[in-house]
């Protein structure tokens, strides 16, 4: 991702938190994570992440999604060599509207639609709809994606320790961990 492009995703991102009354401190949004995926179509697929907590037990995070914008398909598989069960998730959504889609009997007529091209690798069709204050919890391994409605989303995760560079996605191309070019 080119830094422009990540300085003006943080910066949006940043404006995103505040529209919806998140406090961050300095610190916070100095290490504030801008996902492309490696797919250099951020406004499409990607996130924007505030790591609060990180520990062996607990995770923390604050994810903002612009508008129309989808965290991809993915899944937190146990980790055997780690000792590691996988992730399990709470979403919580703090403003704005977060389509969730996770395996199970899938919606008809869901309101959400993967980005153009990568169908594909969105097999999850059971829709989950969480409006400011509403949350859902994922078991570990747990097939999801998400999708952020038209004023964008901010939505807290809370989980047990979060390895996010074992995570597992449909999409073969992506590249969770972001790397910047000039």
């Amino acid at each position: 991702m080119k830094k422009s492009v990540y300085e003006d995703a943080r910066r949006r991102a940043l404006e995103l938190y505040e529209k919806a009354h998140i406090v961050l401190t300095q610190e916070e949004k100095d290490h504030l994570e801008v996902a492309d995926l490696g797919l250099g179509r951020l406004e499409e697929t990607g996130l924007q992440i505030v790591t609060y907590v990180n520990t062996e037990r607990c995770c923390a995070k604050e994810m903002s999604l612009f508008p129309g914008q989808t965290c991809p398909e993915h899944r937190h598989a146990p980790i055997p060599e780690l000792n590691y069960p996988g992730k399990e998730e709470t979403f919580r959504c703090r403003y704005g509207v977060c389509y969730v889609y996770v395996d199970g009997e899938p919606t008809e007529n869901p309101v959400c639609q993967p980005p153009k091209g990568d169908e594909a690798y969105y097999t999850a069709k059971h829709q989950v709809i969480l409006h400011p204050g509403d949350q859902f919890t994922m078991e570990p391994n747990t097939r999801h994606w998400f999708q952020a409605g038209p004023e964008g989303a901010i939505v807290s995760e809370f989980s047990t320790k979060s390895l996010d560079e074992y995570d597992i996605f449909t999409d073969p191309h992506i590249k969770r961990v972001p790397t910047l070019e000039e």
